[in-house]
């Protein structure tokens, strides 16, 4: 491989990893952030709605700015959000308030949506280059972020230190890693528009000419409802093994774990399978897995099937996303614009998907409202053998 190659993609890595860490290390520090703030339930809700507006934002307007700037800027900016804001929320527990966490959180949950989908978009790029699956990995990366981030933080927790270092830590580790990185993520000119390329429906306004691409159609169904299966596991899945299955809430968490772990193994792992058998063949499978794995857990009374079966489901989502993503790249001409319509599809279900589980749980019960995620990944099943282009196997090339 080419070593300026090889040096993205391992930029690309350390680069998927910064947000999994931030992430993480706020998530297990939400009980000590609440304590400092002596907030109330509806007041934590106001807060945690800062980071989900400004990942929404982030989102939004990622995938415009990706066409006219390029990736490495929007890659810069996000990332350095994340970095300086981690910090910040420590100081602003401690010495601020709920509005100061709240606005802090924007500014973190905007890196994450912007960033990110730069990200994808550069991933999939590094991955034509290259002639090999990339992404998964990549997302593997984001995934083992947040395992370290969440051990940390238990650790953190356990010798009682303060929220303010323990963030700060993780700033200044996340800060090296990002100085060291983004050298190697190079600008490189913006694609001209020629006769032969499609329009690009974000950059002309032009939704007709999305709608009509089928292909692109069927990869973002799958993408949402892949998008949707995983978010519903990191918001639900604990509760779900609580109040759905009479587990111990230490068991409920463990069974996250279990599912975390899966999710970084089946990243890791999937390219040789990506390799033989191609994207569509790969989404299948996958949906089936999170399929069985989701039905398992909903419809079977019985406490250890139930958390066995969530080895399923996290093998299932942990390819869906990523490798989706890649096929998006592949489905025609412009793939940026491609890659960056179908992340916003994906980041936008990781974001509005399970609360609205939480509505469904809260007129059913929360295993019941399972239902709704396990028939959008079946339907994903079907649609994945119809998205094949000529390619969906990555050639393997001669050396």
């Amino acid at each position: 491989m080419d070593p300026v190659l090889a040096r993205r993609r391992l930029a690309l890595f350390a680069l998927f990893f910064i947000p999994g860490l931030g992430i993480a290390s706020w998530v297990t520090r939400t009980p000590a952030i609440r304590d400092l703030l002596e907030a109330s339930t509806a007041e934590m809700g106001l807060v945690l709605f800062g980071l989900s507006a400004g990942s929404m934002i982030g989102i939004l307007a990622s995938g415009p700015l990706v066409s006219r700037l390029g990736v490495r800027p929007l890659i810069i900016i996000g990332t350095a959000l994340i970095v300086v804001s981690l910090p910040a929320i420590g100081f602003g527990g401690a010495w601020g308030g709920s509005f100061i966490v709240a606005g802090v959180l924007f500014l973190f949950g905007l890196g994450m949506g912007g960033g990110e989908i730069a990200m994808n978009v550069e991933g999939a790029d590094v991955e034509e280059a290259i002639g090999r699956p990339v992404l998964p990995a990549l997302h593997g990366c984001f995934s083992l972020g947040t395992v370290v981030g969440a051990s940390a933080g238990i650790v953190f927790t356990a010798l009682d230190v303060s929220v303010t270092w323990h963030l700060a830590s993780v700033g200044a580790v996340t800060a090296v890693i990002f100085v060291l990185a983004i050298r190697h993520v190079t600008p490189r000119p913006l694609p001209r528009p020629t006769a032969s390329d499609e329009p690009s429906a974000l950059e002309q306004g032009r939704l007709r000419d999305l709608l009509t691409d089928g292909r692109l159609i069927l990869i973002g169904v799958i993408i949402l409802a892949m998008a949707f299966a995983e978010g519903t596991a990191n918001d639900w899945l604990p509760l779900v093994m609580v109040d759905g299955h009479n587990l111990d809430p230490a068991f409920g968490s463990a069974v996250y774990a279990v599912f975390a772990a899966s999710m970084t193994i089946g990243r890791f792992a999937g390219g040789p399978f990506i390799e033989r058998f191609g994207r569509p063949a790969v989404l299948c499978v996958s949906a089936i897995s999170g399929v069985a794995g989701l039905a398992v857990v909903i419809f079977a009374d019985n406490q250890i099937a139930a958390g066995a079966a969530v080895i399923l489901w996290g093998l299932g989502a942990s390819l869906g996303f990523p490798v989706a993503l890649s096929a998006a790249g592949a489905s025609g001409s412009n793939p940026a614009t491609r890659v960056s319509i179908a992340a916003t599809v994906g980041y936008i279900a990781f974001l509005v998907g399970p609360p609205l589980l939480g509505f469904l749980g809260e007129h059913f019960d929360l295993r019941t409202a399972l239902i709704a995620p396990m028939i959008l990944v079946a339907i994903a099943a079907f649609a994945a053998p119809y998205i094949s282009t000529p390619s969906t196997r990555f050639a393997r090339r001669q050396h």
